[in-house]
């Protein structure tokens, strides 16, 4: 055993985003990896003209479009991005407008895997002020092989605050909709 933890010796070591993942590959070929503490990725993008609506205000489809984007590029932060594919938007919900100019952070976090699928989690803010929450939601993505059909990822993530739990607990809820 490695490092202390429940798996074989690895054949495989490499990092992925600051985590040491341990692969040993099986008769099966069933993949498996350390389990990962929860990592929050921080995207930006400025609003420009081509973005609003007729109303002068942020679309909500290009919002939609980053907001699936930022939740991609988390998931690709832990996973190969070529085999990574968008199951489901869910509850996005847009609280205040957006105006011209505006300069928005998305931040994400994986908060729930299953075998083939994780769930990522983003919330929106303005970059000078955190604290007013434009819009969050969940998106979940399959893992899947070069034919497209889904595979399992190995990805196990153990939160570590309340707040975690509860993001893990919500998405898992979702899932069984």
């Amino acid at each position: 055993m490695k490092g202390g933890n429940n798996f074989p010796e690895p054949l495989l070591i490499y990092k992925v985003c600051d985590y040491e993942i341990f692969c040993t590959f099986a008769a099966d070929l069933k993949i498996q990896y350390s389990k990962m503490e929860v990592k929050k990725i921080t995207t930006y993008k400025m609003v420009k003209s081509e973005d609003l609506n007729h109303h002068g205000t942020l679309f909500a489809g290009r919002c939609s479009e980053w907001f699936v984007e930022a939740s991609f590029i988390c998931a690709a932060a832990s996973l190969d991005p070529h085999h990574i594919v968008c199951l489901k938007v869910h509850g996005l919900e847009f609280l205040h407008s957006v105006r011209l100019g505006n300069i928005l952070s998305f931040e994400s976090q994986i908060v729930h895997t299953g075998t083939k699928s994780l769930t990522i989690y983003t919330s929106v803010s303005e970059q000078r002020n955190h604290d007013k929450e434009l819009l969050d939601g969940f998106v979940t993505f399959c893992y899947v092989d070069a034919n497209g059909k889904s595979q399992a990822h190995g990805l196990v993530i153990e939160p570590k605050t309340e707040r975690e739990a509860d993001l893990q607990q919500q998405a898992a809820n979702l899932l069984k909709r």
